[in-house]
């Protein structure tokens, strides 16, 4: 069984900042594209942003140049350094990975959430 366990939400003041974790556990052969989606009260869950197993990433414009996505595969944990944060940034955080449990069978994870609240 794989687990995602997500860590680092709270609550902060308009342009501060926030680091979310999320480690990977588990009968896990190897971990391909890690992922942040969030979903804000009212709204559809949403990319925020994706690395892949080589490092590559991609993001979300309404957070390029304040956001940034890394990975540690040595620890099978994601990190989303949030800077500049803006109220409308308040939302669940989720950790979601594409993970091989064995040879040739990949599945999609997700973790339990972490609220981020931004206050004005």
């Amino acid at each position: 069984q794989v687990q995602l366990v997500e860590s680092g939400g709270g609550l902060v003041q308009a342009g501060g900042s926030l680091r979310l974790s999320c480690a990977a556990s588990g009968s896990i052969f190897s971990i391909n594209s890690m992922r942040w989606y969030r979903q804000a009260p009212g709204k559809q869950r949403e990319l925020v942003a994706a690395i892949s197993s080589g490092g590559n990433t991609n993001y979300a414009d309404s957070v390029k140049g304040r956001f940034t996505i890394s990975r540690d595969n040595a620890k099978n944990t994601v990190y989303l350094q949030m800077n500049s944060l803006k109220p409308e940034d308040t939302a669940v955080y989720y950790c979601n990975a594409f993970i091989s449990v064995a040879v040739a069978s990949v599945r999609s994870f997700w973790g339990q959430g972490t609220q981020v609240t931004v206050s004005s």
